[in-house]
């Protein structure tokens, strides 16, 4: 019988390679530091299983060069990247990490929070530059602030236990209700425009899709209390950039910190817009409006490292081990569709 053929994208690290040669017995391992593309294929189109991160885009043409493909494992919770609707007409499984790091983005997510309430990025800069002043730095409390969660999954959570602790307000607005939640935790429901007009920082924690799509865009965040601080750790897609653009520079938002972008793809690797193979439909509008956030004073932008800590990452390893695991024993888990 011959082994099965397994392909990891995007990894570089030494110990990780190390730890999933652990994972497995009789089967045929490679390695590849850069993300799946049409540009490297080709070495491994006869493979049945091919373990992914995010900025591996799994589209139609891609899928398309596969002559064996059985499983794609992503090492993500999201798995916007992946054409999910083109593998099931070619009967490839998909899988990903459900719940790998959720106290790890909601503890990201408040120090996006307090490096914008208290000014540090900019006071540790001026520092750096000779200054040693703290005049035009003066913050504000967390305390008494309410705190709108766009979400209250695993993560949401998470964050509104931490905003309890900073003796926040909590609010916040989600498609499905748990009112034992939100008592245990101490929050209320409320619709997303009410969430939107009365949230002094706003938290975004839903997946990526259709519904929401642009979820906080030029139409509603007119709504947002005038001076309110916006955070994305989620996905860029969520937010129409141009509307961020806009709601900054009329002051509606005073500041921003985000993990994510929308078209970020483009922002880390500006090559790819250049070459003749890439195929992907590119919105240069928003790819000019990404850097306008990071060079906008108030607004912070980190390259998608919410999820990166070490106790984080060894779970998305173990899990996604388990993932490939259980299918090779026709027992498949975390399919996401």
């Amino acid at each position: 019988m011959r082994k099965f053929k397994i392909a990891f994208f995007e990894v570089t690290s030494e110990k990780e390679k190390e730890f999933l040669h652990t994972q497995f017995k009789n089967v045929e391992i490679s390695f590849f530091a850069q993300p799946l593309s049409l540009h490297n294929v080709e070495k491994v189109r006869d493979y049945d299983i091919v373990a992914v991160f995010i900025d591996s885009q799994m589209n139609q043409d891609l899928l398309g060069k596969f002559t064996n493909l059985k499983l794609i494992t992503t090492r993500s919770t999201g798995f916007d990247h992946i054409d999910v609707e083109t593998c099931k007409k070619l009967n490839i499984a998909v899988c990903n990490v459900p719940h790998y790091g959720d106290n790890a983005v909601a503890e990201y997510t408040f120090a996006l929070i307090l490096d914008l309430s208290r000014k540090i990025h900019q006071s540790i800069t001026d520092v750096k530059n000779g200054g040693f002043s703290f005049k035009g730095f003066t913050g504000f409390d967390l305390s008494s602030k309410t705190l709108g969660i766009v979400g209250m999954g695993n993560i949401g959570q998470h964050v509104a236990r931490i905003a309890k602790g900073f003796e926040m307000n909590v609010i916040a607005h989600d498609s499905i209700q748990n009112k034992k939640l939100a008592k245990n935790l101490g929050f209320k429901y409320v619709t997303l425009e009410h969430l939107l007009e009365n949230s002094d920082i706003i938290t975004l924690h839903v997946p990526y899709n259709k519904n929401t799509h642009h979820l906080i865009n030029s139409d509603n965040i007119r709504s947002v209390k005038h001076g309110a601080y916006l955070i994305n750790t989620a996905r860029g897609g969520i937010i129409e950039t141009g509307a961020l653009v806009g709601a900054l520079s009329l002051g509606i938002i005073a500041g921003a910190g985000l993990d994510v972008l929308e078209e970020e793809n483009f922002i880390k690797e500006e090559l790819s817009l250049l070459h003749k193979e890439n195929t992907q439909k590119i919105d240069y509008k928003v790819v000019m409006e990404d850097h306008m956030l990071m060079e906008h004073k108030n607004v912070i932008v980190t390259p998608h490292n919410a999820f990166n800590s070490k106790e984080a990452l060894k779970n998305i390893l173990g899990i996604t081990a388990l993932n490939i695991r259980s299918f090779i024993k026709r027992k498949p888990t975390n399919l996401v569709k």
